[in-house]
């Protein structure tokens, strides 16, 4: 793999980042099929579509590693190498929060209550949204570098990330909902599952700070 990466960089040294993405942003939308599954009690399913999520997280992992010991560090480029670095490691954290939350749902086999199934599933949905949209943002990267990080290229990276800011907003008002949903039935459940599902609300969230996060560095980027 270390020789097919070092003809990928030598075509461009920011493709495999924008690689690393689309597996990572596929990592994440499998959390709306493995929570379908959860919803419908379906444990099978759901440790069928675990057991992807967990391959895709650590075929993510293997690129990041093949990544930083690839990325040349002599070479000519607009911005650090470490930034694109700093933004590989917070790109890879999406893969790891799919994982995370997916293993433990599924090692607790913890249920949704009926009350907040709806604007669960519409929380997670909103997750992937956060996450195909920093995905967009960092397939943009190969035409930044060609333009130096600048002109109108740069102005689209800037209203993709725009689009994230909004997104995000968008995740903290329906996380704030889903816990205020969760509050108003918690009496009526186990208190370790009541814990399990707040923890589980907070994860979920997580995953889009991370995806925000990729925009807070494509920012720095176009800054330099």
């Amino acid at each position: 793999m270390t020789n097919v990466m070092a003809g990928v960089f030598g075509a461009s040294p920011v493709m495999p980042l924008e690689r690393h993405a689309d597996i990572v942003h596929k990592c994440a939308r499998k959390l709306e099929d493995f929570f379908a599954a959860v919803v419908d009690n379906n444990w099978e399913d759901a440790a069928s579509v675990r057991a992807e999520i967990a391959r895709l997280e650590n075929e993510a992992d293997d690129m990041k590693n093949q990544i930083r010991q690839n990325l040349p560090r002599s070479l000519f480029m607009p911005v650090p190498r470490q930034d694109l670095l700093e933004l590989l490691l917070v790109q890879d954290k999406i893969a790891n929060g799919a994982k995370d939350v997916s293993s433990i749902v599924l090692g607790r086999k913890l249920e949704i209550p009926e009350a907040i199934v709806g604007e669960f599933r519409d929380f997670v949905s909103r997750c992937v949204d956060a996450t195909g949209q920093a995905r967009q943002s960092v397939r943009e990267l190969d035409e930044l570098f060609t333009t130096g990080f600048r002109g109108a290229e740069a102005e689209l990276v800037a209203s993709m990330i725009e689009k994230l800011d909004e997104i995000e907003t968008d995740l903290d008002e329906r996380e704030w909902r889903l816990r205020e949903g969760l509050f108003a039935v918690e009496r009526d459940l186990s208190p370790v599952d009541v814990i399990f599902l707040y923890d589980t609300i907070g994860s979920i969230g997580g995953i889009a700070d991370m995806a925000e996060r990729v925009g807070r560095r494509l920012e720095l980027l176009l800054a330099r």
